[in-house]
Formats: C-alpha cells, sequence, structure tokens
C-alpha cells in the first residue's frame, strides 16, 4: 500500500485550494462537499498509485513543474493544432503558452528552405492565436542552430534565375526580403517571443535571436556573426538589430568584421542576453516560469507594450510619446484595468485573473 507521504501529497493540491475558497466566505456546508469530494478523488489517487507500486513502478513524489513533468515521465508536450512543419515543432508547453523548437537536430538545426517558409507560416499563426500570449523558442538537440543551410540553399543564392543584370538583381532582391521577413515576422507578432539559446547560435541564429524580445543563454552557448567568413554581408537583421540590442558599436562591429565567438559571460555582460544558467534544462525551466509570468498579466497590456517599445526603437522621443497616446485613447478603456487593480486592492495574484482572449 502507498505511504502516508503519498497520502499527504495527494491531499496538499487540494487542500491549499479549499483553504482558499473558504477565506472568501464560501458556506460551511459548500465547503464540507467540497472536501468530501476531494477525499473521495484522494482515495481514488491512493488506489492509482497502489495499483501502480504493485507493478513494479518506481514512483517519485518531488512536485515538478508541467515541463519538468513531461521530461520526467517521457510524456510528449501537446502538439499545437495547425502547426505541422518539416522544420520546427510547436507545442503547448503550459496554458496560453507555446514552445517553437527549430527541429532539425541530425543537422545542427541548419536553416533550409523549408525553415525560412515555416518560420513565416508559424508566427503569422501565433500572432492570430487569440488565447497565446507568450512564446518560447529553442534549438532540438546539442546546439540552438548552425545558422543557413548551405547545402540546401545554394541554387538560390549562387544561381538566381532572370534574364539580364538588372532581371537576375530584381529576383534576388525579392529573395532577400523574403528571408529578411522570416525573422521581422518574429517581431511583427505582438506576443512576447522569447529566446532560450544553448550551445552554437550561428550566423542567421544571431539574426532570429535579435528579434526576438527576451533572451536567455546556457553556459555553453556561444554566438557567432558568420557571414563575413562565406564571403557575405549579413543581410537579414543582424547588422540592423544587434547595435540596438547591445548598444555598443565598436563591439558588434568587432564581432561583424572578424567573426570571432562571443562567448556566454561576454553575452551577458554586453546585453545581448539577460540571464545565464547551468544547463539547457534550467534555462527551458527558467524561460517557461519568465512567460507564465507574462502570460498571467492583461494581454492587452502586455501586447501595448511590445507593439510601443519596439515603434519607439525605431522614432524620436516625442513620435513615440504621440504614438502612445493615440494607443492608449482606446486601450485605456478595457475591462483588464479594472480587474487588475481590483486584484491588488483585494492582494490576489494576476494569475488567478480571468482576462479575456485577446
Amino acid at each position: 500500500m502507498p505511504s502516508s507521504n503519498m497520502v499527504a501529497f495527494c491531499v496538499r493540491p487540494l487542500g491549499f485550494l479549499l483553504s482558499g475558497y473558504f477565506s472568501n466566505s464560501v458556506s460551511k456546508t459548500a465547503g464540507m462537499a467540497a472536501m468530501a469530494a476531494s477525499r473521495r478523488l484522494c482515495d481514488l489517487q491512493t488506489w492509482r498509485l497502489a495499483a501502480l507500486t504493485h507493478l513494479g513502478l518506481n514512483l517519485s513524489l518531488r512536485p515538478l513543474s508541467s515541463s519538468a513533468q513531461n521530461v520526467a515521465s517521457g510524456a510528449s508536450p501537446s502538439e499545437a493544432p495547425d502547426h505541422n512543419y518539416e522544420s520546427l515543432r510547436v507545442t503547448a508547453a503550459q496554458r496560453h503558452i507555446l514552445h517553437v523548437q527549430i527541429n532539425r537536430p541530425e543537422k545542427r538545426n541548419a536553416m533550409n528552405r523549408a525553415f525560412w517558409r515555416e518560420m513565416v507560416e508559424c508566427f503569422n499563426k501565433i500572432a492570430q492565436d487569440a488565447d497565446c500570449r507568450a512564446v518560447v523558442i529553442s534549438g532540438a538537440g546539442s546546439m540552438f542552430t548552425a545558422g543557413i543551410d548551405l547545402m540546401d540553399m545554394a541554387s538560390d543564392i549562387l544561381q538566381p534565375q532572370g534574364d539580364d543584370v538588372a532581371r537576375i538583381s530584381w529576383n534576388l532582391r525579392e529573395l532577400i526580403a523574403r528571408y529578411q521577413e522570416t525573422f521581422s515576422v518574429i517581431e511583427k507578432c505582438p506576443k512576447p517571443v522569447i529566446a532560450a539559446i544553448h550551445g552554437g547560435c550561428i550566423g542567421g541564429g544571431v539574426d532570429l535571436i535579435t528579434a526576438c524580445d527576451i533572451r536567455y543563454c546556457a553556459q555553453d552557448a556561444f554566438f557567432q556573426v558568420k557571414e563575413v567568413d562565406v564571403g557575405l554581408a549579413a543581410d537579414v537583421g543582424t547588422l540592423q538589430r544587434l547595435p540596438k540590442v547591445i548598444g555598443n558599436r565598436s563591439l558588434v562591429n568587432e564581432l561583424a568584421f572578424t567573426c570571432r565567438k562571443m562567448m556566454a559571460d561576454e553575452a551577458l555582460s554586453s546585453g545581448l542576453v539577460s540571464r545565464v544558467f547551468p544547463d539547457k534544462e534550467v534555462m527551458l525551466e527558467a524561460a517557461f516560469n519568465l512567460a507564465a509570468d507574462i502570460s498571467s498579466k492583461s494581454p492587452v497590456a502586455v501586447q501595448g507594450t511590445k507593439v510601443n517599445l519596439l515603434y519607439s526603437r525605431d522614432h524620436s522621443v516625442a513620435e513615440g510619446l504621440n504614438y502612445m497616446s493615440a494607443w492608449n485613447m482606446s486601450m485605456l478603456q478595457t475591462q483588464d484595468i479594472v480587474k487588475s487593480v481590483q486584484a491588488v486592492m483585494e492582494k490576489k495574484q494576476l494569475k488567478d485573473v480571468t482576462f479575456s482572449k485577446l
């Protein structure tokens, strides 16, 4: 039979919830009925634990987060509906949170033709997903990404179509613009996007993460603006965004001209990432916790904040303030303000407040 510790583990979460109900003056009769229901549920869970124990399964009762539970049990996170891709895997990590993985681990997550197309499709869908409030993007396998898949993309870059120089140039310009949209779509998505980087983040990987809103990395991460080493200038976002991310033009020039590696500690001190973690597992746990914190808040407030931060980055202070006043003349009329202030006054956590979808 399961030990008393098993029963205590089973009861504790229900008891915690019930204590919250009692503190809000629910009637004693309703409370007793709820407690009886919790005991019946506990008996059922205890029976199941006993059955699993008799089958020889070793059960750990250490509380885990939902993402850690998936790893411990070997269960796969649920696949997000309408997100079926060749180069990406999209799962519902937690409530209101999507996890986008670059999913070509056997190719070190190199960015092939499918990737450049599917990223646009993926983030356009996420932007329209009213249930999603935050996104974590990471790489499957041993590294974040090795950058562009030169073997797969060579014909597009080295053998452009066209009858003469003008037409070849025209087609190349359209091609480059499409590739730029692969990462610009992350900025255009109003949901905050958290990059969780481990191992190498090379070439196009730097273009990708500089379009994200927040960057975490593991201690083994390194960053490399690699394009000059293959004979071209980075053309899909790094040279435009990296100077604004780290604010050190001299360092950006050094990284872009030499293609040297920037290790995790330097990335932290320069402001490229905001936190460094011992390994990938700990980093992902922190990224999901951050996403959960963000997703607990008003989506009107969070998404409006992202839109205005990006606008202000590219405009003067006066223009940013003018845009903000036009934005908030409508957004201040949301019921989310009333709900948020009421939660503060009642000393409730925002995760216990129900905000409408956006």
